[in-house]
């Protein structure tokens, strides 16, 4: 392909032709195949637009900016001055696995929009990324190499810090009801991982846990480690995994205390405060980079009601403990019912950061622009797998034809 506007990336130029570049349908569908009927079945008949028709480029200093904003988040979060939310929750050793850093990509750059603790989709990439190792794209994946050792690393590495040479012997996988969530077939992966090298692994109910004197159990077992899904992410409605998080009896990760210090939403406000960046101790180059890369966040509040009327087509408005876009709004889109909702208190805004475009050409469907977000899947600060997301609409939503997590590619 020649690349003849200068002004336009080469990233830019792929991304702008579905025909760029394709996923390679039929080696999904056999390492798919891989995982058995049932596993199949789940992800064609629940989950139809998981994975994307194509992957997503881009350009090295997207790709570097990203790494810029993630070491500044880490770096100030971890200083010692950022505190613990409210200070409610102890401070475990365990890191927090599965970090996701959601980005939108502009001509004004990279944009972090929000900060998950228990993000989803890292063990369906990997599938997708495996099933993709002879497709010859443009540019360079952005994962490391053997994820699947990489993840097996990280949880090991989570229980090392909570209990040292201890043998990892037994995890549970834990949400609500998971069979009927709708990311149940990456449960399914995480668990053939974990037993692949020998170590027990259920996927369970938080209501199904009861606690003895010694630990955690499920139907008669011991747990060691608990993968947490759960989005209720102070455990309020869960008595039992709550205790035996605070009292240590269990391996929980990630944990309340890594919400409160990375994904709550109202952190994001405080993240674009350059006062009070500094207050902290956070160097200028950092600050630099979060005020770069963070669009401007602030609290909600009535008082200021007449003003954010004035301006909601700004600003995207979240509710700061939320999840999976649930209650989120473009102010642009806002009717008065909702807007007085929002005005009762519970949301940041977040100045708009419009995400990137990728051209895609669905089965039986003409050429049509999805948008995407980046995630970046992070374990103590180091970005493990880079996936896109591509859809229609306000926000992500894996309903949409040729859309759904893609590979992302980095292209000189």
């Amino acid at each position: 392909m020649n690349i003849t506007a200068s002004s336009v990336s080469p990233a830019e130029v792929l991304n702008g032709d579905c025909h760029s570049a394709q996923v390679d349908r039929a080696a999904l569908q056999h390492t798919m195949q891989k995982q058995g009927g049932v596993w199949r079945s789940l992800v064609t008949e629940r989950c139809q637009h998981l994975f994307a028709d194509v992957p997503v480029f881009i350009a090295p200093v997207q790709m570097q900016q990203m790494r810029e904003v993630i070491g500044a988040v880490e770096r100030v979060v971890g200083s010692g001055e950022w505190g613990v939310g409210s200070g409610k929750w102890m401070q475990h050793s365990a890191k927090g696995v599965f970090f996701g850093y959601d980005f939108h990509l502009n001509s004004d750059g990279a944009h972090l929009i929000e900060i998950n603790s228990n993000a989803g989709g890292g063990f369906l990439n990997a599938l997708l990324l495996d099933s993709q190792r002879e497709a010859g794209w443009p540019g360079a994946v952005v994962a490391q190499a053997n994820l699947e050792q990489v993840f097996l690393d990280m949880f090991r590495n989570e229980w090392r810090l909570e209990r040292g040479a201890a043998a990892l012997q037994t995890v549970a996988i834990v949400d609500e009801q998971p069979e009927g969530q709708y990311l149940y077939p990456e449960f399914l992966l995480a668990q053939r991982m974990f037993e692949r090298v020998g170590i027990a692994a259920f996927i369970a109910d938080p209501d199904a846990l009861h606690s003895r004197g010694d630990g955690l159990y499920l139907d008669g077992q011991k747990i060691d480690l608990v993968y947490n899904r759960l989005t209720d992410f102070s455990l309020q409605r869960h008595a039992i995994l709550r205790r035996a998080y605070l009292e240590g009896s269990v391996v929980l990760t990630p944990d309340p205390a890594h919400y409160a210090q990375y994904a709550d939403k109202r952190n994001l406000a405080r993240l674009t405060d350059a006062d009070n960046l500094r207050a902290l101790g956070a160097s200028e180059a950092d600050i630099a980079a979060l005020q770069a890369g963070v669009p401007q966040t602030r609290l909600v509040e009535a008082a200021d009601q007449e003003q954010w009327w004035r301006e909601r087509k700004q600003w995207f408005f979240k509710p700061a403990e939320g999840y999976g876009s649930k209650g989120s709004y473009s102010g642009a889109k806002l009717t008065l019912r909702v807007f007085e909702e929002i005005m009762r208190g519970g949301y940041v805004a977040q100045r708009m950061a419009a995400p990137g475009e990728r051209m895609v050409c669905a089965e039986g469907a003409e050429p049509q622009p999805l948008k995407y977000d980046m995630r970046c899947y992070v374990y103590d600060g180091q970005v493990q797998l880079v996936a896109a997301r591509l859809y229609q609409g306000q926000t992500t939503n894996f309903r949409t034809p040729g859309g759904g997590f893609a590979p992302v590619c980095v292209v000189e």
